[in-house]
């Protein structure tokens, strides 16, 4: 029997974690999708602490563009909130997911707002 594809995402986000950690200088945004929603978090791991968090479920999109569109709205949010923080530089942590479609575009919404992974 094959893994399911839950536990098939938890055994690469393991993998991703051993490798990336966040500091108060350097933090990591970790994303978080589900089947209507997307959010990230900026996470301290060295304290263990979560700095600020976005979702889609408190920004509102631009209208059409759909998950899409949701996706870069919190890109964009995510990376207002970092500059407001003074935090320039952060590590993207995937968690597990593949890098296209949404995740890929929170990320270009980020970089495009000033963030540098």
């Amino acid at each position: 029997m094959g893994l399911s594809k839950r536990n098939s995402r938890k055994r690469i986000q393991k993998r991703i974690r051993k490798r990336i950690s966040g500091t108060h200088s350097v933090p990591r945004l970790c994303v978080f999708r589900s089947n209507k929603n997307i959010s990230c978090q900026v996470i301290d791991d060295v304290s263990g602490v979560t700095l600020f968090s976005v979702s889609s479920k408190k920004v509102t999109a631009g209208g059409d563009g759909g998950k899409i569109g949701q996706a870069k709205a919190v890109g964009a949010a995510i990376a207002q909130l970092a500059k407001e923080k003074s935090i320039n530089k952060i590590i993207f942590d995937r968690s597990g997911y593949l890098y296209h479609g949404r995740v890929k575009a929170l990320a270009d919404a980020a970089r495009e707002n000033g963030l540098e992974f």
